[in-house]
């Protein structure tokens, strides 16, 4: 089975083959930007705890973090949505 990491880096190596030098050119400079810019130092990490949060479920109910985690372990995914 592979890994989230393993598909990411197949990902990343398709689009490297792929995409026009000017456009991967772009996107590696806003990526180091916002690396130098420091904005990483703020994210949680894997395991970091998060505080309490509220969200909408998909029937526009609020689901808090705290009454979920009372039933055991939380796994919270984030979708972008389409580009």
């Amino acid at each position: 089975m592979r890994t989230l990491q393993d598909r990411l880096n197949s990902l990343r190596e398709a689009f490297q083959k792929s995409a026009p030098e000017a456009a991967r050119a772009i996107m590696k400079q806003r990526g180091d930007e916002l690396r130098d810019s420091g904005i990483m130092d703020g994210i949680p990490k894997v395991g970091d705890p998060l505080v309490p949060f509220a969200l909408s479920d998909t029937d526009g109910t609020s689901v808090r973090s705290d009454e979920l985690l009372a039933h055991g372990p939380l796994v919270v995914s984030v979708y972008r949505g389409v580009w």
